[in-house]
């Protein structure tokens, strides 16, 4: 087993007064892949701010055994008025590796050159991201979230950015970056998460965790009690879960 980079025990949250989730214990392993399912406000975003530092838990504890995170949002929380080109987008993933007085260096702006070509985006580094498809805009975002090398990139509902043409393209893109760093993919499409992940967290103010063993061998086909929906025919076939149960609080 390889060393948990994140390491989550006992984590209750949530806000103005009402906890959203309850006794959160999570591992998250180098080079993991982890999908996190799970209804809409069952927790899963609130779980992602605690891991990115961005909510305090209300109990338990977070260590973090990496000293960066790359962070893909959800679309809606995207302004796309904002007058930044896509090479801006993805230069300002090193923000946090430079003063504010200082400008970026040269190998920093080729470095960007670099994840330009990774992303398929060569001839749109100048365009403004308001001009950008969602596919387009989706491969800047990730290419902020994995400039800086981080050891573990969280990418919040990737699917909700509706180009179904580079859907393929960013699995593989994924499936490459999994070769260096963990990957957490959030969503409440179950059809798509399960072709890629190694492990799966299913959040509904609880956890239930399907480990690597569980998610290579065969699975139920039936009997999936998280109220998730299932997506996935056609092109992307979709697996099903084994039964599983959340303890609920009152």
């Amino acid at each position: 087993m390889s060393k948990p980079i994140i390491e989550i025990e006992g984590l209750s949250a949530g806000y103005n007064g009402h906890t959203v989730l309850h006794d959160i214990n999570l591992n998250i392993y180098e080079r993991d892949f982890l999908g996190i399912i799970g209804p809409n406000g069952g927790g899963k975003t609130t779980l992602i701010k605690c891991i990115l530092g961005l909510l305090q838990p209300t109990k338990g504890t977070i260590i973090k055994n990496c000293s960066s995170i790359g962070y893909l949002p959800q679309y809606n929380m995207i302004d796309k008025k904002f007058p930044i080109s896509v090479k801006e987008v993805i230069l300002s993933g090193l923000s946090s590796q430079k003063s504010l007085l200082k400008r970026f260096s040269q190998q920093q702006h080729l470095k960007v050159n670099e994840v330009v070509d990774r992303m398929g985006l060569n001839g749109l580094e100048d365009r403004a991201i308001g001009e950008l498809s969602g596919g387009q805009l989706q491969r800047a975002l990730l290419g902020r979230a994995i400039i800086s090398d981080p050891a573990m990139v969280i990418l919040d509902e990737p699917s909700t950015y509706i180009d179904k043409q580079f859907e393929a393209r960013l699995y593989q893109l994924l499936a490459d970056l999994n070769h260096t760093c963990a990957i957490v993919l959030v969503s409440h499409d179950i059809g798509t998460v399960l072709q890629q992940v190694k492990s799966i967290a299913c959040i509904n103010e609880t956890i239930d965790y399907h480990p690597a063993n569980e998610v290579d061998g065969e699975w139920l086909e039936k009997n999936f009690n998280c109220p998730i929906e299932l997506l996935g025919h056609g092109s992307l076939p979709h697996r099903i879960l084994a039964d599983h149960h959340h303890h609920t609080h009152k």
